[in-house]
Parts: C-alpha cells; structure tokens; sequence
C-alpha cells in the first residue's frame, strides 16, 4: 500500500500540496485527475498511477514536480471515485486495462489531451508511470503518442503479441530494480533486446537490491539509495527533452 511518508526524502517532508483535483470525461464516462500548476510556460509532467488509483503518492510526486518547474497532471485510469483499497479489485482494474489495450490507450490519450487543454497548449511533455503506471507509459510509447519522452518506475516491462515499439516518438527511459520478483530481469533483458532491434531510442538502468516498488515512501519495499539515484535521473532525463 502506498504510504504518503517522506522516508529518507527530504524534500517530500517539507512541502505542501498545492494542486486540485479536475473531473474530466473519456467516451462518456467520468474521470477524477490530480492538476498542479507553476506557470503558463512550464513544461509538463503527466504522471500515470499504480494499480491502487491515483492517491496522495502521486499528489506528492507532483508537488516535488512543481518545486522543479514543471507543471505536472495525474491522469486517473479507473474512474471517478474509484480508488480501490483491496488487492482482488485492483487485480480486476487493472487485469479489465491488460485486456482491453484499446481502452488503455483511450484513457491515456484523453488524459493527456485534458492535460493539454489546462495547460493552454501542447508545449514540452513527458510521460512518467510507476508499477502499472509504467506499463502504461509504455503503452504509450508504443502507440506513437506525441509527447517528447517516457520514463517508467518498476514498470511493467512484457510487450503484448503483436505490439512493437516502431511507432515510438521519444526517447524511454526505464528505472527497474535487480530485486524485482514480480518484473524480472529477463522482461528487462527482452525489453532491451528489443527496443535496440527496433531503433527505438532508450536508455534502461537497474538498482542492485532495489524489489518491486522501490520509490513508495514508508514501504517495505522502500530503498532510499534506489529512489534517490532513479530520482536524480530522471530529473536529467526531464530536463534534457523539455528544454
């Protein structure tokens, strides 16, 4: 479960929440996003939740987004007021997304439409997910989506049959850890194998001990070293493809 705890991150402990939540619609049906805004010329971060809904883990992610200049949209995948709590109907969120990548892909293409509409206009974007998030942004990337990069925390890395990545747009960077039992190395291994076949340019960096779900402030699964260092690169990675 995510804990809004700044465990050994300073910087989430001593910053307030400034953003609001936006009710938006996809194909008839409501969604509830989390917007946090700068300035009209920032450039923008939408972020992809994991398998629990949008939560105050990301509402945190954001505002640490914010302190950095970026404006930043949580996109929500499962519906308004849908923040499931018990592990079987998460499963089934996510497992109904898996199975219906069309929808997948409508979701994330009208959140970031949404994004683009508060924004004011298309500027600089990347796409960043964790855990389902990332298999998320992934699909993204795989769908050709016009935003200027992807990253993914402990993602889900397995591309489904007959998928590729030859419509990929941006750069992919992908932050995973070694100790992954749920996303092994070999999904890491078959990711690399074949973003290189297919040109798609990326970039892929493992942490030595880091388990499924590293950066989830006050887990157990929380490495500090692992989400300081994917943390710092990913700062890079925004700054290089927003400039």
């Amino acid at each position: 479960m995510k804990l809004a705890l700044a465990i050994g991150l300073t910087i989430a402990s001593s910053m307030s929440l400034a953003g609001e939540n936006k009710i938006y619609n996809v194909n008839g049906s409501e969604y509830e996003g989390y917007w946090a805004k700068v300035s009209d010329d920032a450039p923008l971060v939408v972020i992809v939740h994991d398998w629990d809904g949008l939560t105050d883990y990301e509402m945190k992610r954001a505002s640490m987004l914010n302190e950095m200049g970026y404006n930043v949209f949580a996109v929500d995948m499962f519906g308004k007021d849908i923040r499931p709590e018990e592990v079987d109907h998460r499963r089934a969120l996510t497992g109904d997304l898996y199975k219906d990548r069309e929808k997948m892909r409508a979701l994330m293409q009208g959140g970031l439409d949404y994004a683009y509409s508060l924004a004011g206009k298309k500027g600089k974007t990347v796409v960043m997910g964790y855990c389902f998030g990332g298999a998320v942004t992934l699909e993204a990337a795989r769908a050709g989506m016009v935003v200027d990069g992807f990253a993914t925390f402990h993602g889900g890395l397995q591309t489904p049959e007959g998928q590729n990545y030859q419509a990929a747009k941006a750069p992919i960077l992908v932050l995973h850890g070694t100790a992954d039992s749920s996303v092994t190395m070999d999904h890491f291994a078959g990711l690399a194998k074949e973003l290189e076949e297919q040109k798609a340019k990326h970039e892929m960096i493992t942490y030595s001990g880091a388990p499924h779900a590293f950066t989830v402030f006050g887990s157990d699964r929380y490495r500090e070293d692992a989400d300081k260092k994917s943390w710092q690169r990913f700062s890079e990675f925004l700054a290089t493809n927003t400039q």
